[in-house]
């Protein structure tokens, strides 16, 4: 653990009282002993170097003129052996002599003219001894502070060791990650979707809709030529839209969005809203976020939770609201039993005008009937094979996930003999098999 305290100076500074006169000594004590300090005295210079033997001492008050061992000499002792202490020299007007030589000699911080009114000696020892609490304050947090970085460091070098060692382990396995690692740094829409697969992990299997979602929606925004930043966030908001489900228990989960009643349909009613708060901080999803928020939201009015109608309704979540109910009716998540595919697409025509904006259902509708993008295998030369089936040049048409929900490669990762074999390996190892979806190469008949 990294130090966060070294030893602080005392609360109550000691003061050495250093005079030849008892009198004197008597009445700098009850002047300075309203300040609170601790109070030492002495009668010549000897006996003061033994008083700061026995006990610690923060400030050296002395008389300059005393016999044997004067003023000066005593500062400049205490200078040489408790260079930290504060040193100061009561004086008289006779004394300019061992004033000077204490300056010079004992580095005087600061001399007072005999006779001394109290009030300015305590206020000049209280300065004093605050600067030196001050100066002490700041060398202790400047050896704090080296002694954290020294530890640091040390940290940091323990730290480097052992993720090294981790790193050796896994080396063989990592191989195969860092391209997909490096490429899914440079793109904030596959980094959503990894995020999007960990939201799926909380539901159950039959109802993780979002890569259909998904496909619908790119298949959409390529054949009408929608420009791409709304297809980014068309395709993130596919990604993240049920994020606001997240903290329901597993029956909200699973019951039909039209068999909620009470507080459950609540619930439902606000989780877009919840989706959209939980992406708040992000400021790069604003507009991602403005789509879930209003993917419920109806043509005619009558939606929720803002209750805009028409052009009203950003196009992004009219979108979004053909594509979520066209694939949640077919896996029975808001009518009590699963609708086919053709039923859901006619129940889509029937609510044009009413639910959905007319036009694009209309276009959402053409697109369903004329391509499958909803079952992933939208567009020609597309295979769903085992690693068995794989050849060199085939390119991955649909990101691969390990069963623990981690990203393996990601969509359009051209696969290579030596790649074919660590997904061999990687499959015997984790005693898993893989279904992949790729596209042939090109010049490949079909």
């Amino acid at each position: 653990m990294i130090s966060t305290a070294l030893a602080a100076p005392s609360s109550s500074p000691c003061v050495l009282l250093v005079d030849d006169e008892p009198l004197v000594l008597r009445a700098l004590v009850r002047c300075l002993r309203p300040l609170g300090l601790t109070l030492l005295t002495a009668e010549n210079g000897e006996q003061a170097l033994e008083r700061m033997a026995e006990a610690p001492v923060d400030l050296v008050l002395t008389d300059s003129l005393m016999p044997g061992m004067d003023g000066a000499e005593l500062l400049h002792q205490v200078q040489l052996r408790y260079p930290a202490c504060l040193r100061m020299m009561l004086t008289g007007q006779a004394d300019l002599g061992a004033t000077i030589r204490a300056i010079n000699e004992g580095h005087l911080y600061r001399y007072i003219a005999k006779p001394w009114h109290d009030g300015e000696l305590r206020q000049v020892l209280e300065q004093a001894l605050a600067h030196q609490q001050t100066e002490r304050e700041r060398l202790r947090l400047e050896r704090l502070t080296q002694a954290q970085n020294r530890e640091l460091a040390e940290l940091n070098a323990t730290l480097e060791e052992r993720v090294e060692a981790r790193t050796e382990e896994l080396r063989e396995v990592a191989d195969m990650l860092d391209l997909a690692y490096a490429e899914l740094k440079g793109s904030y829409v596959t980094a959503t979707r990894v995020f999007s697969r960990l939201i799926t992990l909380r539901l159950p299997k039959t109802l993780q809709t979002n890569a259909q979602v998904i496909d619908l929606l790119k298949a959409f925004a390529e054949t009408q030529g929608l420009d791409e930043e709304l297809t980014r966030h068309l395709t993130m908001a596919g990604a993240l839209y049920n994020l606001g489900k997240l903290g329901w228990d597993d029956r909200q989960l699973t019951t039909p969005s039209e068999g909620l009643f009470a507080a459950d349909r609540e619930a439902y009613r606000r989780y877009p809203v919840t989706g959209e708060d939980l992406l708040m901080a992000l400021d790069t999803l604003d507009d991602t976020a403005r789509i879930i928020r209003h993917h419920r939201e109806r043509w005619n009015g009558s939606g929720y939770p803002d209750h805009l109608k028409g052009e009203e309704i950003p196009v992004g979540a009219r979108l979004l609201a053909l594509a979520v109910d066209f694939i949640e009716l077919q896996r029975g998540m808001i009518l009590p039993r699963r609708v086919s595919r053709d039923d859901a697409l006619a129940l889509l025509q029937r609510l044009a005008g009413r639910v959905y904006d007319p036009e694009l259902c209309q276009a959402f509708v053409a697109l369903c009937n004329e391509q499958a993008p909803d079952l992933g295998l939208s567009g020609q030369g597309l295979l769903v094979v085992g690693t068995l089936g794989l050849e060199p040049g085939m390119v991955l048409a649909r990101d691969l996930h390990s069963e623990t929900g981690m990203l393996l490669l990601n969509e359009g990762k051209e696969l290579t003999a030596r790649l074919i074999e660590r997904l061999m390996n990687f499959e015997t190892t984790e005693a898993t098999r893989f279904q992949l979806v790729v596209r042939r190469p090109e010049g490949d008949p079909a």
